[in-house]
Order: C-alpha cells, then structure tokens, then sequence
C-alpha cells in the first residue's frame, strides 16, 4: 500500500470513528433529555458518515474504473469501522427517538 492510499484509507477510518464517537456523545445527551444537543451531535456524526461514504465512493469508483487498490487488513479495517458507524447511527436515531417518546409521555 503507497502513502497515499494509507492516507485515503486512514482517512475512512477516521471520519468513520467521528461519526460512531458524535454518535455516542447523542445518545448521552437524548438519555439526559437534552434533544437540541443530541440533534446537533447527530448532525456532526451524519456529517462524518458522508465524508467516509464519499471516501468510499472514490476507492469504489477507482476500482471500476480499473484502478485497483492493494487489499490490505487496513483497507478490511476501514471497511469494517465504515459499516460499523452505518448500523450505530442508525441504531442511535431510533434510540433518541424513543427517548423523545419516553419524555413526552413523562411530562
């Protein structure tokens, strides 16, 4: 793997985790009843996700176009956080949700 796919597939990773982490940081604010706060770090984890995705989408249309990436454990890894980051997020929506459904009945 040459520098420059490191850092591409670095950078998967990366945005990947902000994603997963803003994520969490929602989650824990819904579970205080702070929705505005929740909203925001969803907003920032999307945001994260659409970076990973597009990173994603170029070594997808890199390799149709016949430019094939070295697969590599790292390039698994990124993969592995990017669809790791898909399933919490949206898991994560659904349990803010029904957080917000639990303070209105509450109230």
């Amino acid at each position: 793997m040459n520098d420059e796919q490191l850092q591409v597939v670095m950078g998967l990773i990366m945005n990947a985790g902000n994603a997963k982490g803003e994520a969490v940081a929602a989650l824990a604010a819904a579970k205080e009843n702070n929705f505005s706060e929740a909203e925001e770090k969803m907003k920032a984890a999307n945001e994260a996700l659409v970076e990973a995705h597009n990173t994603q989408t170029g070594l997808l249309t890199a390799e149709a176009s016949g430019n094939n990436s070295e697969v590599s454990l790292l390039m698994v890894h990124s993969q592995d956080h990017l669809m790791n980051a898909i399933s919490y997020l949206g898991l994560t929506q659904e349990l803010i949700e029904m957080y917000q459904r639990l303070a209105a009945v509450e109230k």
